[in-house]
């Protein structure tokens, strides 16, 4: 196997204990450890959706570099809507995640995925959000229990896995980014990553 992409770059962090981010990051080949940010994820008054996933990214990559200022530091939150309105979070038990695939049945949800990348030796923080608009089909009772049989996803916002078999929930699914709904935008990841010193694609040092 190649060597990682960034050797002799600076190190890089994944601010997060998610295993999900964890398998997206690995697709880069790069090297990266894992740090739990340990961040409050309550939302402030009259905090927006959108704007709650972008303020736990950064305070997630920022609880992380305070204690790693020489390091790259990825941080990320996801967040989701239902008609615009509301938050759909993780539902944590199968009763929850019948009652949100039942509301969501025939309707859009908007997942706002936030990633942030800071380096305060580097004086270097950037931040964005990437929004994915799922529509869902409608969803029988029936076809709701074989889902949450098989994948049962209550550690996912909407309860429903895009990269799994979730996907057969759904009927149109809209993003600038396909990885986004699954937690960590990897398009603006590697923009941002460049910018910061680290290129997937540079050849590792000898």
């Amino acid at each position: 196997m190649p060597a990682p992409a960034n050797a002799g770059s600076p190190e890089l962090i994944l601010a997060s204990t998610s295993v999900y981010r964890r398998q997206l990051l690995e697709r880069l080949h790069l090297r990266f450890r894992v740090c739990s940010p340990g961040t409050d994820e309550s939302a402030l008054p009259g905090e927006s959706p959108a704007e709650l996933a972008r303020r736990l990214a950064l305070a997630k990559a920022g609880a992380v570099a305070a204690s790693e200022p020489e390091a790259v530091v990825i941080g990320s939150d996801q967040t989701a809507t239902l008609d615009g309105r509301g938050v759909i979070g993780k539902p944590g038990t199968l009763a929850r995640a019948r009652a949100q695939l039942r509301a969501a049945s025939g309707r859009l949800l908007t997942f706002h995925t936030a990633l942030a990348v800071v380096c305060p030796a580097r004086q270097f923080s950037q931040v964005a959000v990437v929004d994915t608009q799922v529509r869902f089909r409608e969803l029988s009772d029936a076809a709701i229990e074989r889902y949450l049989a098989l994948e049962p996803a209550l550690d996912c916002a909407g309860s429903a896995k895009a990269e799994g078999l979730g996907i057969a929930l759904m009927s149109s699914f809209e993003s600038a980014d396909p990885t986004a709904i699954v937690g960590l935008p990897l398009i603006a990841l590697n923009r941002m990553l460049r910018e910061a010193g680290i290129d997937a694609l540079a050849q590792p040092a000898s």
